[in-house]
């Protein structure tokens, strides 16, 4: 059974970065720390070293999640589930452990969603890191949620390949899984979409007043807001959704259902009604999640170029 600590990073590919720097770090209040060797720039929201890296691509949306493995030993039981489901993986090289700062790590592609998720150990001398922003104050990466015309083949290999567990789910929309044992409601979302995408990136606050500054604080810089403020049923979440200047979604949301690792209460399904989103009736606007790709990977092979069908 894979043991993981919890959500660790988010790979997020943008169209032009000097744009995406200034709002991701003025707006959205991530704290800067440093630009890799590839050009990409990574970014603290918890007291990990780094949590959202923003690379530059022609087309914006998802790269890669890591996933912090509880300790090494869960590299075993990973090989083996994956080996037993034929599903190729690589470990991640030294020299590129190094570059990302990890202890180890491995990488897979998802096969419905042809999405990068990494699994991985931080290295130790990074524990002491702490998250500074006069912004928000923000948490960590909540969860990502992603979607896919193959959603049960997603949910299935989710779950009997990688240990997820089910929290909750909305018939036939969406279902959120954690990251056993991590208590949180969720740390990935899968939805049903015509297409595979980014739905969207979450990032839990500390405060319930940081919901209602960062409304005010889109208002002022023309940032648009998507949904909310509401409050999700599923996991009881208060949620704000806006868009970054691609156009990609974003959520602030404040409190989360906490599941102990034992005797957890049975997942529910939820009726594929607007009400099982928002039980403060807010209504979604359509731009939410419209906009967002995933970048095909595959192992061996890295990231390809994305297929414009794909849009």
């Amino acid at each position: 059974m894979i043991r993981y600590l919890k959500l660790g990073y988010v790979g997020i590919d943008v169209t032009d970065i000097g744009r995406a720097r200034r709002f991701y770090e003025d707006i959205v209040g991530l704290q800067f720390i440093d630009t890799a060797i590839d050009g990409s720039v990574r970014y603290r929201c918890s007291d990990d070293y780094y949590s959202v890296v923003l690379h530059q691509s022609p087309r914006p949306g998802f790269r890669y999640i890591g996933m912090m493995l509880q300790d090494d030993t869960q590299y075993d039981e990973l090989r083996t589930r994956l080996d037993v489901h034929h599903v190729p993986y690589e470990m991640i090289s030294d020299v590129e452990c190094r570059e990302r700062r990890f202890e180890s790590g491995c990488r897979i592609s998802v096969p419905a969603l042809k999405a990068a998720f990494e699994f991985y150990r931080p290295l130790p001398q990074d524990a002491g890191a702490r998250f500074v922003s006069n912004i928000a104050k923000i948490q960590r990466v909540g969860h990502v949620v992603l979607a896919t015309p193959q959603y049960k083949e997603a949910l299935t290999f989710l779950r009997d390949v990688l240990n997820l567990a089910d929290s909750d789910d909305i018939e036939g929309v969406i279902s959120f899984l954690r990251l056993f044992p991590n208590p949180y409601h969720h740390g990935i979302g899968i939805g049903a979409a015509p297409q595979n995408m980014l739905h969207h990136v979450n990032f839990m606050v500390s405060e319930i007043d940081d919901i209602g500054l960062a409304l005010n604080r889109f208002k002022k810089n023309n940032v648009p807001v998507v949904f909310g403020p509401g409050r999700h049923i599923a996991s009881n979440s208060v949620f704000l959704y806006y868009l970054d200047p691609d156009g990609l979604t974003l959520e602030y949301s404040f409190g989360m259902e906490e599941f102990p690792e034992k005797n957890p209460r049975a997942p529910r399904t939820l009726p594929p009604r607007p009400e099982s989103i928002d039980s403060w009736g807010g209504i979604r606007d359509p731009r939410m999640s419209a906009v967002g790709i995933v970048h095909p990977f595959e192992v061996g092979g890295g990231w390809t170029s994305p297929a414009e069908e794909g849009r």
